[in-house]
């Protein structure tokens, strides 16, 4: 049933957005009672913030599962790629993000955010360590990954939210130029 109800929770922000997905649309949409929702969650950020971390795992493992295979690749084309899979994500529901950008942190006190970015830093560290030789001459590696993280987060964020005069493969190939100058340069 929670499922059912985290489904449903999924397809009610995706049509309503946030602030019409009622409980009662929720209920509707699983086809059971508000009175059977209530019995496995108390209200309706509740079921946002349980629909928001299943968004957050499944992009964390979409880019994780692209990634990992990937190390053998020049760097120019791991992170295109990279980034791609992470657009691709972003990109399935705006409505979703939407909801995850101005309402998560308000309703998890930004722990899947910060769960989200970590999985993510912690395979952008795995690569800068096997890579070190080429790239990051003179940068904290730690700095480097946080750095690397929010920006191509937030860009990447605003991107799909904004939906600028920018056709996708320009903002792809300025992004990856992006983080490539910035793993490159000495300061």
């Amino acid at each position: 049933m929670v499922e059912r109800i985290l489904d449903a929770g999924w397809q009610a922000l995706a049509e309503y957005g946030y602030e019409d997905a009622s409980t009662n649309r929720i209920a509707a949409v699983a086809g059971i009672s508000p009175g059977s929702l209530y019995q496995y969650f108390p209200h309706k950020d509740a079921i946002v913030s349980a629909v928001l971390e299943r968004y957050g795992d499944a992009l964390a493992s979409r880019v994780t599962a692209h990634l990992s295979g990937q190390f053998d690749q020049p760097a120019p084309v791991i992170v295109r790629t990279t980034f791609a899979a992470l657009f691709d994500g972003l990109d399935i529901e705006p409505a979703i993000l939407r909801a995850a950008v101005e309402h998560g942190p308000r309703l998890d006190d930004g722990r899947a955010l910060r769960a989200f970015e970590q999985r993510i830093g912690e395979l952008i560290l795995l690569y800068l360590t096997t890579h070190r030789a080429n790239l990051l001459p003179d940068i904290p590696l730690d700095a480097a990954v946080w750095m690397l993280v929010r920006t191509v987060e937030h860009l990447t964020v605003r991107y799909v939210l904004d939906r600028p005069p920018i056709p996708r493969e320009q903002f792809l190939d300025e992004l990856t130029r992006l983080a490539l100058n910035y793993l490159r340069s000495s300061p």
